[in-house]
């Protein structure tokens, strides 16, 4: 049961006129959010380690830096955040039962902030994954992790907006991490690659990003994460399809939003010289609302198009241009290698 329908049947009895005042009905509803919380925290916490990382310095690898990861696996993988592990080969990951495991790094997407390690054990309790994309906003989250090398910490809060984006960076490359979570869990350095849980103890989230007091952000877990994972473990890399347009939403025309069935597309900003979308002759002004029939309204969207899957294969472009509706076909290259 959800916070939100534990407070309202709280009110309900307390109207009914069952002789209890206010502060009983208060006082129900605020063990029935504690209660929520332990659960979550005791169900989740044996599954969140506390992550040391090793750097090379002049004098060889040592101690430098610290966050957090989720066991993901009872083999020893664990997912945590690419910048944690940025610079880094290994470490050490300490869990709850006091275990104090080596690790190895196996895979970084730097460009969804997320990478995998894996440590050297077994009997690990991997976390329940659930779907960020069934999120609400004031939905109460459950965040646990390390702060400032704290162990085992654990804070919660509501889901204060949905859909933020995240700016990263591979160096050569920039890239949004979409609908990423806004939270009022208290985050601080250290919570990064922890898990924000919702109220069943369902990892909705790995902590990213302090963006302000009372303001933490989460990337999410969903059907595109479970994918990444999947890539860093197999190959440690992620691949991604490349047209080379930037662009932001826009409504398509009022004339037609009922022909088309569709009533926002992307607008294309601006095309790279030399890209698969410049050999497909597609222009600025154009407004992409297709994407092999299936509808494209943002950025976002397309980039969720353009998975490994992609490279190499003609994509049907629906589009607008000069008011009249039209289709060409690009061929994506892969991220990173074939861009200019």
């Amino acid at each position: 049961m959800s916070l939100i329908r534990l407070l309202d049947s709280t009110v309900e009895v307390a109207q009914a006129g069952n002789g209890r005042g206010a502060r009983e009905a208060e006082a129900e509803a605020l063990d029935a959010y504690s209660t929520i919380v332990t659960r979550v925290a005791e169900t989740v916490s044996p599954s969140v380690a506390s992550v040391r990382v090793n750097r090379r310095g002049r004098g060889g690898w040592s101690a430098a830096g610290s966050g957090s990861a989720i066991v993901v696996s009872a083999d020893g993988f664990l997912l945590t955040s690419a910048h944690v592990v940025s610079g880094s080969e290994g470490g050490s990951a300490t869990f709850i039962d006091g275990r104090e495991l080596p690790f190895q790094r196996v895979g970084t997407d730097r460009l969804s902030d997320l990478a995998v390690i894996r440590v050297s054990g077994d009997g690990l309790s991997p976390a329940a994954l659930g779907d960020a994309d069934r999120l609400r906003v004031g939905q109460l989250v459950v965040a646990i992790g390390n702060p400032m090398g704290f162990a085992g910490s654990v804070t919660a809060g509501v889901v204060s907006a949905l859909g933020r984006s995240l700016a990263t960076s591979d160096g050569s490359t920039n890239r949004l991490v979409e609908n990423v979570i806004q939270t009022d869990a208290s985050l601080n350095p250290g919570n990064s690659g922890g898990a924000l849980a919702d109220s069943v103890g369902h990892v909705v989230g790995v902590n990213t990003a302090v963006a302000g007091v009372g303001l933490g952000l989460a990337g999410p877990v969903n059907g595109t994460t479970a994918g990444i994972i999947s890539s860093l473990i197999s190959q440690g890399r992620v691949r991604r399809g490349y047209l080379g347009i930037a662009g932001a939403g826009r409504p398509l025309p009022p004339r037609l939003v009922e022909r088309l069935g569709r009533r926002t597309g992307l607008d294309v900003m601006e095309v790279v010289t030399g890209s698969p979308a410049a050999a497909a002759g597609l222009r600025k002004g154009d407004i992409i609302y297709e994407v092999n029939d299936a509808a494209v309204t943002d950025a976002g969207e397309l980039q969720r198009v353009l998975v490994e899957d992609a490279i190499g294969k003609p994509l049907k472009l629906s589009m607008i241009r000069d008011g009249e509706p039209r289709e060409i076909y690009a061929v994506p290259l892969e991220l990173g290698i074939t861009t200019v």
